[in-house]
């Protein structure tokens, strides 16, 4: 049986702890990921999205419109900048646009 700690911690912190022993880091860097792609692109690109993945650093995005995909395709690394400044740390390395 694992032994009780007594010494208070902040709940922040106890979160980080529980997160790091149960290895959640990869599904909520999956999350965030997803979520930071929503907010930054809007409803008119969200409207076109079907999905989106985080596999590694490579963030994969299917889009219903051709012509979106080519129009995002010329600004695919500032996309990558905007996406890791909105998560906070270099997540995205790659963005794959299909």
């Amino acid at each position: 049986m694992a032994k009780r700690e007594n010494t208070p911690i902040p709940l922040s912190g106890a979160l980080e702890e529980f997160i790091k022993k149960n290895k959640l880091e990869k599904g909520l860097d999956k999350v965030s990921a997803r979520d930071a792609w929503k907010s930054l692109m809007g409803n008119g690109v969200n409207n076109y999205t079907t999905a989106i993945e985080l596999r590694n650093d490579t963030l994969f995005v299917s889009l219903s419109s051709s012509v979106l995909r080519e129009e995002l395709s010329h600004g695919k690394s500032k996309i990558i900048t905007m996406l890791n400044e909105e998560l906070g740390k270099e997540l995205v390395k790659k963005l794959v646009l299909r």
